[in-house]
């Protein structure tokens, strides 16, 4: 298997691709059809209500939920100058405070707007009036003037060809950023890439002027098409799709956008299922599980909540090498522990707060030794992060840009055993409830016994340890008490009755 490949599973009901490198699976990317993604999309929405105190209005864009925007998301012509200060990919940053969202907008304005992250939980979409549409080059702002050149291009010389190139093409109060893979694009390449983002622009304002909101204006690429004009580059190795039809509209998009890469674009003829032959199906699992083996012999636990995802790092049975210190040995587990987890921040798509508790370390030294190798392992992951600094408890809070759901969300559904609490009352507990139960309800049920119904795990421990106390009882109710196993009910139901009255 090659080091550094896309591969694309899209001869089901849903869409998978699946980003590796250096062997290793990366990024996992799931789509479907019926539950497709909004970011990206351009829609003319509605506003319905503007609430001052939160500084932000819901606005009607045709989906399920209302959309929420931010006053500070609503482009205005103070936000538009070329004084803004780009990051990695050039993206301005909107600074100072924001004016008064009743002052921007007002109940039943129609609005173009843009989602940024789909909806979340309970949550709606999250909406600007800041459009941006990418390209394999560059990414086109029409409503911001300004010029964002990546930080990734190093070299001085590329940064003004760049510069002057999109310059030259871009309409007046509109703006371009110039992505990373540009510096390896011929002018020509830019040129196209530009053109054709300015015509799609172009039909996106004809669209807004024929429809009234909510209506969708504009539908992002689909997932794999979005996943290989973000990726697609010198470094990657192939793209191999295992669905003839999706691989000839692949080859033509890369034909149309990235022709020096169409070679690399293959159809897969493996007999089993692509995500089996490249062993990524197990690593999908083993991303879905609360427990990380490390390499060393440690491990990580993931415990993901509805505000922060706190990390675990363990020293498990690693207790290393002949001559280490006891220092020395949590410090090595602690490094593999930091590439280990940004690597499954990516995979697993965690997002926002997230609490790591490292072993302590006594030593400073050993302490930014791993918050370096933190930072470093963090650098090669898409979504902006920030860390603080090591405690001397050996924690570090940090935050990570969320997108979309997690992956644990995405593919998994509450526990009906539990019910999504994570835990279930044990057999002795319920026992202790039901005798508790038996002693209120026993003077409102007629006849001489009563009629304990419970699960098989429940009624065997009424049945065997917990007979002295079921006597007891017996003895203090003074009614004969039948204890009955039923298989399809839940450990934690159960139903008290007399042979003629049922009640639970």
């Amino acid at each position: 298997m090659s080091d550094s490949v896309i591969v694309v599973s899209g001869d089901g009901p849903e869409t998978r691709v699946a980003l590796i490198e250096n062997g290793i699976l990366s990024e996992l990317y799931i789509e479907r059809e019926r539950e497709r993604g909004t970011v990206g999309n351009v829609y003319k929405g509605k506003v319905l209500r503007v609430l001052p105190g939160m500084q932000a209005a819901f606005v009607d864009i045709g989906e399920e939920k209302a959309a929420f925007l931010y006053a500070g998301d609503i482009a205005t012509k103070s936000s538009t100058g070329d004084q803004s200060v780009g990051d990695d990919e050039g993206m301005p940053r909107r600074t100072g405070k924001p004016a008064n969202i009743a002052d921007l907008v007002r109940p039943g304005q129609e609005i173009l707007v843009q989602v940024v992250k789909d909806p979340i939980s309970s949550k709606g979409a999250r909406i600007t009036t800041y459009i941006s549409l990418p390209g394999r080059n560059v990414v086109f702002m029409p409503t911001v003037s300004h010029i964002g050149i990546s930080r990734r291009i190093a070299a001085d010389r590329d940064r003004k060809r760049l510069r002057r190139l999109v310059d030259q093409m871009r309409p007046q109060g509109a703006g371009f950023i110039v992505r990373t893979v540009a510096e390896h694009a011929s002018n020509g390449q830019v040129r196209a890439d530009m053109d054709y983002l300015l015509r799609l622009w172009a039909n996106i304002e004809v669209n807004e002027r024929m429809h009234r909101a909510p209506v969708v204006l504009y539908r992002d690429l689909n997932l794999m098409l979005r996943v290989v004009r973000d990726h697609l580059s010198p470094e990657l190795d192939r793209v191999i799709v295992d669905d003839r039809v999706e691989h000839e509209r692949l080859v033509r998009f890369v034909s149309t956008f990235m022709p020096d890469y169409v070679s690399k674009i293959e159809l897969y003829s493996g007999r089993e299922p692509i995500f089996d032959g490249y062993g990524i199906e197990g690593e999908i699992n083993r991303a879905l599980e609360r427990k990380v083996p490390l390499k060393s012999g440690g491990s990580l636990i993931f415990d993901q909540g509805e505000a922060l995802t706190a990390i675990d790092v363990n020293t498990g049975k690693f207790v290393g090498s002949k001559g280490k210190t006891l220092e020395e040995t949590i410090t090595q587990t602690n490094m593999e522990a930091a590439g280990e987890i940004a690597d499954q921040l990516r995979l697993r798509n965690l997002g926002g707060l997230v609490i790591i508790d490292f072993i302590d370390m006594d030593k400073e030294s050993n302490r930014r030794k791993v918050y370096r190798k933190l930072q470093e392992s963090l650098r090669r992951d898409r979504a902006k992060a920030h860390i603080t600094k090591i405690s001397e408890m050996g924690l570090v809070e940090m935050s990570r840009k969320r997108t979309k759901e997690s992956l644990l969300r995405l593919l998994t559904a509450p526990c009906d055993t539990c019910k999504g609490k994570g835990y279930t009352k044990s057999a002795s507990s319920i026992c202790y409830e039901i005798l508790r139960e038996v002693r209120r309800e026993a003077k409102h049920l007629s006849g001489d016994t009563i009629v304990v119904n419970a699960s098989p795990a429940v009624a065997a421990v009424m049945n065997g340890p917990e007979t002295v106390a079921v006597d007891n009882m017996v003895k203090r109710v003074q009614k004969g008490i039948e204890i009955n196993p039923r298989r399809d009910f839940h450990i934690e139901h159960y139903e008290i009755r007399s042979r003629n009255k049922m009640q639970s």
